[in-house]
């Protein structure tokens, strides 16, 4: 927490260059807003008034403290990429959840935070006059609600379709700010879809999960557009799998997820396929070692085995595991978490790797 005087923050200073994270100091907390009983925005500011560039979509991967222990949780923007003095996330209460009860419980403005960023290729392509459909279920509407604000900070003429799916209406996260926004932007077509109408008996629209059938009803024309899609792990299935059959093609449907919590692999049969091999991997600085074979990631092998690594993506977005490889060599396969110049430095990230020999972990 920082002690200095609310006054000495920024607000009116001089924006001065853009704020890197390998260069400045950590961020500070300017605001809370609560938008829905469990679901909170905190908005974040340098503390030199440097500005932030990043592109709507994408996500901040914050590094906390929590009872002693570090903690790294990422958290997409909600804001507009247009409002450079600042950025906010929104945090979902989490059953059980230790980081995001920790936000919602202790965080207020004034407290200081350190965070990586940003990072992330959830972000629509810039070809002009091109349809989107974004598509989000519960707190997976933060980065489509940053690509929706930017636009409407733009006035950009865009074709846009904004489907949002949540457990009630009292779950819908920017509903108001969703319906003044559709009210600015004439080609802006808005859809709520909440699952039943608990709270609010008397809700004039449709219910349910979405569906092929109620997709198609409510965007024809899905075939001609790129959608994003983010949201809970099922939810996304089902959108990816709809999505497919009304003739959108993979090449234009993009999807973020942070859904990953647990990470399943299946078991190692009895009986392995004489194609797979074992390999010894030890863990350095925890003096442990695990059996990965060539078809399982490190990752997941090692949280199964209670060695600690931290992690969020779990699919080589966000480049939390990364890891200082000593010896040895791994077949991976990431998303833009990591950058040539680490791997060439001996880094690599566990969630997507796969071991091709014996491996030391600097961990």
């Amino acid at each position: 927490m920082d002690t200095r005087n609310p006054q000495e923050l920024p607000g009116n200073a001089v924006l001065n260059g853009v704020w890197n994270p390998e260069e400045d100091d950590a961020l500070v907390c300017l605001d809370v807003q609560q938008e829905t009983h469990d679901v909170k925005t905190f908005t974040f500011a340098s503390r030199e008034g440097k500005r932030f560039a990043f592109k709507a979509g994408q996500y901040f991967l914050f590094d906390l403290e929590h009872n002693g222990d570090a903690e790294n949780r990422c958290y997409s923007i909600s804001s507009s990429p247009h409002r450079t003095n600042a950025f906010s996330v929104t945090v979902k209460r989490v059953p059980d959840g230790k980081i995001s009860n920790w936000l919602h419980d202790t965080l207020v403005p004034g407290a200081s935070v350190k965070a990586n960023g940003p990072l992330g290729n959830f972000v629509r392509s810039e070809a002009p006059g091109r349809k989107l459909l974004l598509l989000s279920g519960g707190s997976g509407i933060t980065p489509v609600m940053s690509i929706l604000r930017e636009l409407a900070d733009s006035c950009e003429p865009a074709n846009v379709v904004f489907m949002h799916a949540a457990r009630t209406p009292l779950d819908l996260i920017f509903r108001d700010e969703l319906a003044c926004i559709a009210g600015r932007l004439k080609a802006l077509r808005l859809h709520f879809l909440p699952e039943t109408v608990a709270g609010e008996a008397s809700w004039p629209g449709l219910t349910g999960r979405i569906s092929a059938d109620y997709v198609r009803l409510a965007v024809p024309d899905i075939a001609e557009r790129t959608v994003m899609c983010c949201g809970p792990a099922p939810f996304m299935a089902a959108a990816r799998g709809i999505s497919a059959e009304l003739g959108v093609p993979a090449s234009h449907y993009l999807e973020e997820s942070f859904d990953a919590a647990v990470i399943d692999e299946p078991e190692i049969p009895a009986v392995q396929d004489a194609a797979a091999k074992a390999f010894q991997v030890t863990f350095s600085k925890q003096a442990r070692s695990i059996e990965v074979t060539s078809g399982q990631s490190v990752l997941s092998c090692a949280k199964k085995a209670g060695v600690r690594i931290p992690s969020s993506c779990a699919n080589g977005v966000c480049g939390t595991c990364k890891s200082k490889l000593t010896s040895g060599a791994v077949d991976m396969s990431h998303n833009g978490g990591i950058r040539q110049r680490e791997i060439d430095a001996g880094f690599f990230l566990p969630c997507c790797s796969k071991p091709l020999s014996d491996l030391v972990i600097e961990r």
